[in-house]
């Protein structure tokens, strides 16, 4: 059989192909770049964007880089500035940003007059590299070095803060965002922040206020500095194109202070939470985040072209003095462009299958959290089942055991409860899961109430603390620890110095 081929006809019929799958190629990359680029006016998120950590490790598997805490003057707002204790000199840090399965290396040097750490809250370390003074390193003293190096194994945002006196030296400045990416989370949102709340007390000549303000009444309520900020600016700007998505990915690194969000009644698509993205999405017009814990919302601002939004921190009552005679604070100003809002569409579709752990023969764990009156001296203390942290022996976890612990907070505050090491799940009175599910690092017992939750101490053996996250809480005694495995408790692991 003879096969006769007509070049020609066989070359226009490829001619044509390709030119087709050119002119599709050209009307899909308009597209393809305004996905890619999002839809935020050039230069957004000029007013609230994080420096970022240089990594110094041409390896695309390992982020490494160098950190120093020291002083600095820093300016919160035009003219206004404070002497903060700082990392790399900026309020906040810099953003470390890896990806999922990173191993991150941080060359950490001391430059401040006071021994410190850094503690990586929520990610799961090795107990070597959990930055708690006496119990898993020693202190970084005056002048010297200390190498952390792990590898993130969950995406989402996380923080670093130190573990020495920790109520002061967070309020001082010290903290900063850790975000792990993961590229293959379904979100596809370009228009993203990182948004980093904190407040700090300082006076007219930028000297910070001192860590013993309002002497024991002021630990009993937890410290507050007067001066509110997103990414270490007062009230800060963004621009936006009216109904557009965006996602903001939220850190509360404030030391007492709760934040409860407004958006003039628009509504916030909480996603995920301390650890990653949850089971489903919810709404709520006002999403709470408490000391030390984490939001990713998305949110899609609408307003008049040219007009503004405001982002509000409306009263909470976390105990007596957080509402009375107190004002709604001004957070973040959403600019419009002039360009017409965009039509409605709606949130992304995000969702993560999570197993719950069985409960079936979780070991019951009570713990009661306590306030007594005020002794002779005028102090308060703090207590976990009757005694404060400095006299509390550890609890105990086998290595791969299931507790479920049940909180009661019997004190007239509420208690940020944080965890190292591990995630749980928060349960209802009848030990069943609460949808949606989401791990959880933090935990907020509000007062006179109480919370569950289950916990699997499966893997890295160690002492691990557990402590309230309004740090002079911790400081004042809501602190403890849990010995994981057969380990040796640390002596003296619970003075002073591990505090918050």
């Amino acid at each position: 059989m003879t096969i006769t081929i007509r070049a020609g006809s066989v070359l226009r019929q490829c001619m044509s192909a390709s030119v087709l799958l050119a002119l599709v190629l050209a009307a899909a990359a308009p597209c393809q770049a305004q996905a890619n680029s999002g839809f935020a006016p050039a230069g957004w998120d000029a007013g609230v964007k994080l420096r970022e950590a240089v990594d110094k490790n041409p390896d695309p598997a390992i982020l490494e880089i160098d950190l120093v805490a020291k002083l600095a003057e820093v300016e919160v707002s035009p003219g206004l500035k404070v002497k903060a204790w700082t990392y790399d000199g900026g309020l906040p840090g810099p953003l470390i940003r890896a990806k999922v399965g990173n191993r991150v290396i941080v060359h950490f040097t001391n430059e401040l007059r006071e021994p410190t750490t850094v503690h990586w809250h929520g990610v799961r370390v090795p107990i070597e590299m959990d930055g708690v003074p006496n119990i898993s390193q020693p202190e970084v003293k005056t002048g010297e070095t200390f190498t952390y190096d792990f590898v993130v194994r969950d995406p989402g945002l996380f923080w670093y803060h130190p573990h020495v006196m920790s109520a002061a030296q967070v309020g001082f400045g010290l903290y900063g965002a850790l975000q792990v990416d993961d590229p293959s989370d379904g979100v596809g949102i370009a228009d993203e922040l990182t948004l980093v709340l904190s407040d700090i007390g300082f006076d007219k000549r930028g000297d910070l206020e001192s860590a013993e303000s309002g002497g024991p009444a002021g630990q009993v309520f937890g410290r507050e500095g007067q001066y509110v900020l997103v990414n270490g600016r007062q009230k800060p700007a963004i621009k936006a194109r009216a109904g557009a998505w965006q996602r903001w990915r939220i850190v509360n690194t404030a030391k007492s202070r709760f934040f409860l969000l407004d958006m003039d009644g628009q509504p916030f698509t909480t996603i995920g939470t301390d650890g990653g993205l949850q089971e489903h999405p919810t709404e709520a017009g006002t999403v709470l985040i408490t000391a030390g814990e984490r939001l990713d919302v998305l949110v899609r601002p609408t307003g008049k072209p040219g007009s503004s939004l405001i982002v509000r921190a409306m009263l909470y009552n976390r105990g007596y003095g957080s509402v009375e005679y107190r004002d709604v604070e001004d957070l973040l100003t959403i600019e419009f462009s002039g360009e017409p809002p965009m039509k409605a569409q709606p949130a992304p579709k995000v969702a993560r299958q999570i197993t719950p752990p069985s409960t079936e023969g979780a070991t019951r764990v009570p713990v009661m959290l306590t306030l007594p009156p005020a002794g002779p001296d005028g102090r308060s203390e703090f207590r976990v089942n009757g005694v404060p942290y400095w006299q509390a022996k550890p609890f105990m976890a086998r290595l791969g055991e299931t507790q479920i612990w049940t909180i009661t907070n019997d004190t007239e505050w509420d208690h940020p409860f944080h965890l190292h090491g591990y995630y749980f799940l928060p349960l209802d009175e009848h030990d069943q899961p609460i949808h949606p599910l989401g791990w959880k690092d933090t935990l907020n017992i509000p007062m006179k109430t109480t919370a569950k939750f289950i916990v699997v101490f499966d893997e890295r053996p160690g002492e691990w603390m557990f402590h309230c996250h309004i740090l002079d809480h911790a400081e004042g005694g809501l602190m403890g620890t849990i010995a994981v495995g057969d380990v040796t408790p640390t002596e003296h692991a619970h003075g002073k110095r591990s505090g918050g």
